[in-house]
């Protein structure tokens, strides 16, 4: 019996080793998988990564250059609107200009207009001049009033480039 129990021993320990040694095979294996498995995954993961800093990269190239492009139409309109402010600069002057000339000749119109006894009324469309008996002859009258002629309502021509000063 001795000898039979010892030979059944020796048979289960050769094959509980050669199990294990399947086993530790199977496990070595499936490590090996696993670790290749996570190298694929890693692999993946890092491709995924570089392919989103790509796109972002993209983003922001696409996004600088319409930032650019929003600056050049900023700095067009800015300069547009500083042309007009000066053109405006320039025609409010020439409109103040013109006011005081107007009111100038204006008033010396009405002095004259007094002296010789014409006074002016205004008409829609139509000026009518009235004359007063004076105690002067009429041609001394167009003597020393040349504000009679018909030259006398020529208009007052003013352009931006005479009033750059301003």
């Amino acid at each position: 019996m001795a000898s039979s129990s010892g030979n059944s021993s020796g048979s289960t320990q050769l094959q509980n080793s050669g199990s294990e040694g399947d086993l530790q095979h199977l496990m070595d294996q499936r490590k090996r998988k696993r670790m290749q498995s996570n190298r694929e995954s890693a692999r993946r993961s890092r491709m995924r990564k570089q392919q989103h800093l790509d796109d972002l990269m993209g983003q922001v190239t696409q996004l600088r250059k319409e930032n650019n492009q929003i600056l050049t139409s900023t700095n067009i309109t800015t300069q547009h609107l500083m042309n007009v402010e000066a053109e405006n600069s320039v025609l409010k002057a020439q409109m103040e200009e013109l006011s005081q000339r107007l009111e100038s000749l204006t008033e010396i119109l009405n002095y004259i207009n007094s002296s010789n006894g014409v006074f002016e009324t205004h008409e829609p469309n139509n000026t009518l001049l009235h004359h007063h008996q004076a105690s002067a002859s009429a041609d001394h009258n167009s003597f020393i009033n040349p504000w009679n002629l018909l030259y006398v309502n020529q208009p007052i021509m003013a352009t931006a480039d005479m009033l750059h000063q301003y």
